[in-house]
């Protein structure tokens, strides 16, 4: 295969690319930046209000509350997608047949659409008729657990996190599964010899191998629920009250149902932000704890080098 040599090549394949990204996403994001520092309805003349905004939205009760209620969605979806997805991948490289026809089949949510799994949700949740989880709490005797999962302020939130969390298990199942079985068999095989039982070859060989690929997808997976809303804006749109609002959901009616297109724009401003620190910190922690693991090592080698000196 030949190998592009002139500049101007490279240029022309990226250019395309380049231009999509620019228009789709540093267009919007930097006219969110601009609309931050205005007032403005969508209609009329936009009035510069400087950082009044951003002053009122640490002053919002409904921005706080949206904050927690995002952190709390954000802790159940990264759980459910990340520790069943990894799960079921482990579990997946054990299967000797039909490895395909089950991906498939763990896959298919990712690509139904967002109605679809929203409107599948709420017949699961619903009281009148009888949803299929009430029918299972009564089919097992636990009939003071059935409630009305989507109206109820202590089940409501919960309840809109866990589509988000079950949607995306597929997506990462085949991610972790690519990576477990790209490694080289001969490595735990060696534990083996030694006496090594399947778990510590998982924690101690598998995981720490795949650390790149976990660093990923839990990058993937935070942001990601960072800027949840289209689940939880169709099962509720952020009630009953506020008990389900998410700062996306939040951002929504401040720009498109209030027409307060400045504060929605900075509010938008915040989540991008927040997905950037949230970034920044998780990069950080798994470099340091590689660096820990890298420190340990060493001395280990020393200290064995110098046990077989003496």
């Amino acid at each position: 295969m030949g190998v592009i040599r002139d500049k101007k090549a490279y240029l022309v394949f990226l250019l395309p690319g380049l231009l999509f990204y620019l228009f789709s996403v540093f267009y919007p994001i930097e006219e969110s930046i601009r609309l931050s520092f205005m007032s403005w309805n969508g209609i009329g003349e936009r009035k510069f209000v400087g950082l009044d905004n951003y002053i009122f939205m640490f002053k919002d009760s409904v921005f706080f509350s949206s904050f927690i209620n995002n952190l709390i969605y954000l802790l159940i979806a990264v759980t459910i997608q990340l520790s069943v997805g990894l799960l079921f991948a482990i579990l997946l490289t054990y299967l000797k047949k039909h490895v395909t026809l089950v991906k498939t089949l763990y896959y298919i949510p990712c690509i139904v659409t967002t109605v679809a799994v929203a409107q599948m949700f709420r017949s699961i949740y619903s009281t009148q008729p009888e949803g299929l989880l009430n029918q299972i709490l009564n089919f097992l005797g636990l009939n003071g657990l059935v409630t009305s999962w989507l109206t109820n302020l202590s089940t409501v939130l919960t309840a809109v996190s866990i589509p988000e969390g079950w949607r995306f298990i597929g997506m990462y199942m085949v991610i972790f599964y690519a990576a477990l079985i790209s490694l080289d068999p001969e490595v735990y095989e060696a534990a083996k010899i030694d006496g090594a039982s399947e778990l510590q070859i998982l924690f101690k060989i598998k995981l720490p191998m795949i650390k790149d690929i976990l660093l990923l997808t839990l990058t993937m997976c935070i942001t990601g629920a960072l800027r949840g809303f289209d689940i939880p804006f169709l099962l509720t749109s952020g009630g009953p009250g506020n008990a389900s609002e998410l700062l996306s959901t939040y951002m929504y009616k401040q720009a498109f149902s209030n027409n307060n297109y400045g504060y929605g724009s900075a509010l938008a401003v915040f989540i991008i932000i927040e997905s950037m620190i949230v970034v920044a910190l998780i990069r950080h922690l798994f470099k340091e704890k590689a660096g820990r693991q890298g420190l340990g090592k060493m001395l280990l080698r020393k200290i064995h080098r110098g046990a077989q000196n003496d």
